[in-house]
């Protein structure tokens, strides 16, 4: 059942990055960069190595995150 959870959890990561990568709207990007990085922390939780799990939540998904979003709104949105 754990092995089934990681497959779909990393298939769940790629359809984020190719998504990522592939989307026009900024703070949409930013929504899905996010959720990739908790999924990526989960991943680390179930490998056993929950001190990198901790640190990927707090800065892949908390901090990097706030980042971008602060930089989004400090620009200027086109129609």
């Amino acid at each position: 059942m754990t092995e089934l959870l990681q497959y779909l959890l990393m298939l769940f990561l790629v359809v984020c990055a190719v998504a990522v990568a592939r989307i026009r709207d900024l703070l949409a990007a930013v929504i899905i960069f996010a959720a990739y990085s908790l999924v990526m922390a989960i991943l680390w939780l179930l490998l056993a190595s929950p001190d990198i799990a901790i640190t990927e939540a707090a800065l892949g998904a908390g901090v990097t995150t706030l980042l971008l979003l602060a930089a989004i709104s400090k620009t200027r949105r086109e129609e």
